[in-house]
């Protein structure tokens, strides 16, 4: 480890990165009594703490590897430091890319000089076509990750921290995809101010290195989540594992809505736009204030990119205030009679703001209502059914419901009498020109699609809701056609909102 800690010491990133600038969110400061502050790795030269690794790698190639060039896979920020690296060094970089790639990324790292290959339809696949190109060209692959002078490169990041920041530090919060960042970090700073906590943050659905540690052995996650593409990693690397399990002090794992939160967050402290990658580090401090209680303490959130997909701000705005326990999200029973709807509001509501009310007559004894209101805390959610409940409203909490806050809200009222044994799926296909008519295509069959729910939303991935009627009921026969597909899906006909409100 002391090799590592003299590379990040003598590491060559200022030929191409800078150093970027720690900043107090003071007014999150204020109202959250601790002192917070924002490492602002969104101001590099492709707006990601990438370029840092990609280019101290490069940097340390012989002449005769520059001379045969670089190759690399990635679906994002990583690709782009190597590409405007290896422009920076004069040497050529074939880049192969997933074809779900947005098209903003494509021509981002085209931009900077690299050969762009699409191939596959996420990481693993391109980095498999990666592989078999290295082997016919010779070029020299770059890893991602787990790389010494990657990770060396990416320990800078704290380098700079700690001289930026001399003083009191508590804790650090650091996203985790590989682990190539918060591994160089880590070390760094446990090596100079051990009393400082490193604490890495990842998605839920996206937590390769939290199950890795828990289980003290590097395992490989049969899937990962779409939103937070920039860490969506199945396997994290051997050495950056070890690196984490030596240094790292504990990690946090956050959900989509509260992701979005911390994205509102770092937009209304900086007027910055973070991809959700890059929002995971102040995601993750915001949780930690709220689960301890702390107060008065300093704490750094690493802000570590900013290629956001314009398309996905819609997402984002969209699920923010529950993910800032601003919203909560209700079925409801009422009685179908003139003035129930009216008497819900002034009894029930009262003076809180309505955010969602989705109704349509399905009986005449009863109607099913899809309301979100604005809570100022998570208590007032859970005194709020129990309000209802009090007053003999039947109800469902669906704040956590995903089934709900990605489809249902935009079909109630989809109920039909006419549809009989019903089964319900939902889909992950990759997004790509001409890439639902394939789905249509694929999933075309016995089967009759009773509902179909699309709606885009700025990822590499579309999420589709599909119906079938299956007179057969249960029938395995069913799922080994869904299982061939290759696409990911999950079954959904048990849901309450589904059984409520379609």
């Amino acid at each position: 480890m002391q090799k590592l800690f003299k590379q990040i010491l003598t590491s060559q990133v200022y030929e191409a990165a800078i150093e970027t600038s720690l900043d107090e969110a003071t007014t999150l400061s204020a109202k959250l009594k601790n002192r917070i502050l924002l490492k602002r790795e969104d101001q590099q030269p492709i707006f990601s703490f990438k370029l840092r690794g990609a280019y101290n790698k490069l940097a340390h190639l012989t002449p005769d590897e520059r001379q045969r060039g670089v190759i690399t896979a990635s679906a994002g920020n990583h690709a782009q430091g190597v590409a405007f690296s290896a422009a920076k060094l004069g040497m050529r970089a074939l880049i192969v890319m997933p074809e779900t790639t947005p098209r903003i990324k494509v021509e981002a790292v085209q931009g900077f000089g690299g050969e762009v290959i699409l191939n596959g339809n996420n990481y693993s696949e391109a980095a498999l076509h990666a592989e078999k190109l290295t082997k016919e060209t010779k070029m020299v692959p770059i890893h991602p990750f787990d790389d010494e002078l990657v990770i060396a490169g990416q320990g800078t990041i704290a380098d700079e921290l700690l001289r930026q920041n001399p003083g009191r530090l508590d804790a650090v919060f650091v996203p985790i995809g590989g682990g190539g960042l918060i591994s160089g970090m880590a070390l760094y700073i446990k090596t100079l101010r051990p009393e400082i906590q490193v604490i890495g943050v990842e998605p839920v659905d996206s937590d390769a290195m939290h199950r890795s540690l828990e289980a003290d052995e590097r395992l490989t996650l049969d899937s990962v989540g779409i939103f937070a593409d920039g860490v969506a990693v199945r396997k994290v690397g051997d050495l950056t594992f070890e690196l984490c399990r030596k240094y790292v002090d504990r990690i946090i794992r956050v959900t989509t809505d509260e992701l979005c939160g911390g994205i509102k967050a770092i937009y209304q402290s900086t007027r910055s736009i973070v991809e959700p990658a890059g929002g995971l580090g102040m995601t993750g401090l915001l949780k930690y204030i709220h689960e301890t209680g702390c107060t008065g303490q300093s704490l750094v959130a690493i802000n570590s990119g900013a290629n956001m997909n314009f398309d996905r701000l819609r997402y984002v705005a969209e699920r923010t205030r529950i993910g800032e326990k601003q919203e909560a999200l209700f079925a409801v029973t009422i009685p179908e009679k003139s003035g129930s709807l009216k008497s819900f509001c002034l009894d029930m509501v009262g003076e809180r703001d309505i955010t969602e009310f989705n109704y349509r007559l399905s009986s005449r004894k009863q109607a099913h209502i899809f309301v979100g209101i604005g809570i100022r805390n998570e208590q007032e959610r859970f005194s709020f059914a129990d309000q209802l409940s009090a007053a003999g409203y039947e109800n469902i909490d669906i704040t956590d419901n995903d089934l709900a806050k990605t489809h249902i809200r935009y079909m109630v009222g989809g109920r039909s009498e006419e549809v009989l044994h019903e089964r319900l799926f939902r889909f992950w296909f990759p997004e790509t020109p001409g890439a639902l008519t394939r789905f249509l295509e694929a999933t075309r069959g016995k089967h009759n699609i009773s509902l179909f729910h699309y709606r885009a939303q700025g990822g590499d991935f579309g999420r589709v809701l599909i119906g079938l009627e299956c007179p057969e009921g249960k029938d395995r026969a069913l799922e080994k056609r869904l299982d061939a597909l290759g696409y990911r899906y999950k079954e959904e006909t048990d849901n309450p909102a589904y059984t409520l409100f379609l």
